[in-house]
């Protein structure tokens, strides 16, 4: 492609008009912008130069001009990288709230996600890393009701989780105190690929005249089969409301921020570096948004992700620097909370 200085900053320039206010950038107000010793005549040819190549668009009712979908990814991939700064008042803000966070990783997730939200004014998700050889560590079974327990669980990496089981009888503290050394001794560091349906009917039998305890322990079995298994949080569903132009994604926005399963497809980024996804890379449901993701690494060469969800115009100069350094501290939280 063809991209000389001159074009590459009208094209940078353009970005940036359109992030501010989204109304498509005339030559005029382009002239304003870039101070350079060239007419507006010719930044009008520069323009439906670009515009020829793919990279800008002309809305049928505007003079103006707006980045496609390809234009934003020129953009991204060849004139920003390394070239946003973070404020040292936005990285004071990020570390304070990272200070006040508890080390438990799914709340670390949560937290970070409600944070990175606040901060950019879009909705943010957040994943804990995923570990297919994480196992619980120990099991606690507390009595919520006179017929229910709930069953804690503590991983081997940390992680916490609880569910809620009933029975059919009555419980007693000698039920709890005996369901409880039985799941420890039975279940504790045991690899979810050992609990298959056979050793689920041994585990039953194993509780002998204690039939009734066992809704308990097939709760601590799914709780073993869960663990691991990268969590998703979201943030900011609201903020979707603040920009017009993704009112026709606005359903398909909401659908995916409520499917947990599509989203760990999505935001995914292959490898470590930055990624942004729009366009043919998203779904038919979602026009005009965009996904940028960033991995983190967790320790023991577990990785989780962090994510912004937001019209295509958002100003990637100031978003991107945000996502990187949320993800880097995250890593090291992470890191923290597993040792």
């Amino acid at each position: 492609m063809d991209m000389d200085e001159r074009k590459r900053r009208i094209l940078a320039a353009i970005v940036a008009l359109y992030a501010q206010d989204g109304e498509p950038v005339g030559s005029n107000l382009l002239c304003n912008y870039l101070n350079m010793a060239v007419s507006s005549a010719t930044l009008r040819n520069e323009m439906a130069t670009l515009t020829r190549l793919g990279l800008l668009e002309q809305p049928h009712t505007s003079a103006g001009r707006v980045p496609s979908t390809e234009g934003y990814r020129y953009y991204i991939e060849n004139l920003i990288e390394g070239k946003g700064d973070l404020k040292q008042a936005d990285r004071r803000r990020i570390d304070e709230a990272f200070s006040g966070f508890d080390f438990d990783p799914e709340r670390l997730a949560k937290g970070a996600a409600k944070e990175l939200s606040a901060m950019t004014g879009y909705p943010a998700v957040a994943m804990t890393p995923k570990s297919d050889d994480v196992k619980v560590a120990y099991f606690n079974v507390i009595q919520t009701g006179r017929f229910s327990a709930a069953v804690l669980s503590v991983s081997s990496v940390g992680g916490v989780a609880t569910r809620v089981a009933a029975i059919e009888r009555p419980l007693t503290a000698q039920d709890i105190e005996t369901v409880t050394n039985y799941l420890n001794r039975t279940l504790a560091f045991v690899s979810k690929e050992d609990v298959s349906p056979l050793a689920q009917n041994l585990l039953r039998e194993g509780l002998a005249d204690q039939q009734a305890l066992w809704p308990i322990v097939k709760a601590a079995v799914t709780l073993l089969q869960g663990a691991g298994r990268s969590k998703v949080f979201v943030a900011g569903q609201d903020k979707l409301l603040n920009w017009p132009e993704l009112e026709p994604s606005l359903r398909g926005c909401l659908k995916l921020l409520g499917n947990t399963d599509q989203l760990r497809q999505i935001v995914a980024p292959p490898g470590m570096r930055t990624a942004v996804l729009m366009g043919d890379e998203l779904s038919e449901e979602l026009p005009g948004v965009a996904i940028a993701a960033k991995r983190y690494l967790a320790g023991g060469g577990r990785s989780g992700t962090i994510a912004l969800l937001g019209p295509s115009r958002m100003p990637y100069l100031t978003v991107l620097p945000k996502l990187e350094y949320f993800a880097e501290k995250l890593g090291r939280a992470m890191t923290r909370a597993e040792k």
